[in-house]
């Protein structure tokens, strides 16, 4: 991790005309293409929930204006991200926040994350949250094929930590497309760096078959 000096920093006009809003968070959804990934998921039995959790997340550790978060009205950059996620109990309908560690080998993640999620009992397990921000939140709608979506913040100047989501797959035509929300904090990421996002997510979906 590394203090990025605003006063020399290239965004320090973006900053700051941002960083004044009272609630700086945008959000923009589109549709992934799928197709190839879902049947490379189902050729090695994978989760597809926790196959795009990576997928996601390895994305997200490739583009800088991702990585940078704000502490008190400082900016620093993090070397590396790790997904904390939303999984659905069980035993009935209430969901737990998982948190884990970032591996690049995709089948040990995928085994970790689900071991991590079938063993953690607590709903909040807040105390993994203190002094860390190198996070990036994930969930899933997986019962509904949305077209907006939005998500619970604090009116917080400093929260910056970016919230990701996709809601139920579905055909059209012959592809497999999937409704896609990220929702990230102005003063650090604009519309070009969510537009390279997507790109280079879809590039990645498309070469893991």
């Amino acid at each position: 991790m590394q203090f990025i000096n605003i006063d020399t920093w290239k965004r320090k006009e973006h900053f700051n005309f941002f960083y004044r809003f009272d609630c700086p968070q945008y959000n923009i959804c589109a549709n992934l293409d799928v197709t190839r990934f879902l049947s490379f998921v189902k050729k090695h039995e994978q989760s597809f929930y926790y196959s795009m959790i990576y997928a996601v997340t390895k994305t997200t550790n490739q583009i800088e204006n991702f990585k940078y978060r704000i502490r008190e009205g400082k900016v620093v950059l993090h070397d590396k991200l790790h997904p904390s996620f939303t999984d659905l109990s069980s035993s009935d309908d209430l969901f737990k926040m998982i948190t884990v560690s970032m591996e690049d080998d995709f089948f040990r993640f995928v085994h970790t994350a689900k071991e991590v999620a079938t063993k953690q009992e607590a709903y909040f397990p807040l105390e993994q949250f203190v002094g860390r921000d190198d996070f990036v939140y994930l969930t899933c709608i997986p019962w509904i094929s949305f077209t907006h979506m939005s998500h619970a913040v604090s009116i917080n100047r400093d929260d910056a930590v970016p919230r990701i989501s996709w809601g139920k797959y579905f055909t059209d035509g012959e592809k497999v497309l999937l409704p896609f929300s990220v929702q990230v904090h102005h003063a650090l990421v604009d519309g070009a760096h969510v537009g390279r996002y997507y790109h280079q997510l879809q590039e990645l979906l498309d070469e893991m078959h």
